[in-house]
């Protein structure tokens, strides 16, 4: 949902799609800098979340953060960057911040995981008293992006200093891109269970339902509208009415109309999935 206005608009947005959860961005998704929130915004937000009771918020990292880059200025400024935003949403009390991995620039993945690691680390330790986890978002693998292998995120989490403070977030169009065939049920049973082997699934806090336009394994990011794309309705059909996930916030980043009317339909569908009663 948009902020525009401010942070607390994004409820209203979301009331209008009568949305139980919402994602948002805390400061523009293409800039490094925030203007400190204004003590009446927050108290706007807070209001407007007790109002409409929609939660939790999920929030979603800056596009310009890469927490893998071998570019040591670069690194810097996206570890300054998150922190800003770990600490503006320490303020709007959301407790799931989402980012992906991360892209090794050529450097290699391992070296680029190790990258990751001593970024997570490097914010972990800075804010102790903060209640954000850090979300690693699966990817397609498109470039040189880590975080297409369950194996990545495992060892991310691993290996940093606090894993309770970590969490995993399932992208639908991500998955299948990178060679994930969640579109049959043998599929999707299979990839749960790398899962849960490999991460767990009490890791998981935030799965993004995306459609794709590209096929399996094409390590292309590009979103598509539920049962439009190459992905199919079966996979959100089982994601709907799997009991494991059942109070896991699902968020739509599929393409924006200018009038909301797509989401509206998007969402008419998975609700459908939802209530359905399963095929005996």
């Amino acid at each position: 949902m948009s902020i525009a206005g401010g942070v607390f608009n994004a409820f209203k947005f979301g009331e209008k799609h009568d949305c139980e959860t919402i994602q948002i961005f805390v400061k523009s998704a293409n800039q490094w800098k925030a203007k400190p929130f204004k003590l009446s915004d927050l108290e706007k937000y807070h209001d407007e979340q007790k109002r409409t009771g929609i939660e939790p918020v999920i929030a979603h990292a800056a596009y310009l953060i890469n927490l893998a880059t071998p570019d040591s200025e670069l690194l810097e400024k996206s570890r300054r960057s998150f922190l800003e935003e770990m600490d503006r949403c320490e303020k709007l009390n959301i407790h799931y911040l989402v980012i992906h991995p991360g892209s090794h620039m050529q450097s290699g993945e391992q070296a680029g995981i190790d990258t990751v690691v001593e970024s997570l680390n490097w914010l972990l330790e800075r804010t102790v008293d903060h209640h954000v986890n850090i979300t690693l978002e699966t990817t397609a693998g498109q470039g040189t992006n880590l975080g297409y292998k369950f194996e990545h995120l495992g060892e991310m989490i691993d290996n940093s200093v606090n894993p309770h403070r970590l969490a995993v977030c399932f992208d639908t169009c991500h998955a299948f891109a990178a060679g994930y065939d969640i579109s049959n049920k043998k599929g999707y049973d299979q990839t749960w269970k790398e899962f849960e082997r490999i991460i767990g699934i009490d890791k998981l806090a935030v799965i993004h339902l995306n459609d794709t336009k590209k096929g399996l394994g094409s390590k292309v990011d590009r979103h598509e509208h539920i049962g439009q794309g190459e992905l199919g309705k079966k996979a959100f059909e089982l994601i709907m009415r799997d009991q494991r996930f059942r109070k896991i916030p699902k968020i739509l980043e599929t393409p924006k109309g200018d009038d909301g009317r797509m989401d509206d339909l998007n969402l008419k569908l998975l609700r459908k999935f939802a209530s359905a009663k399963k095929k005996k």
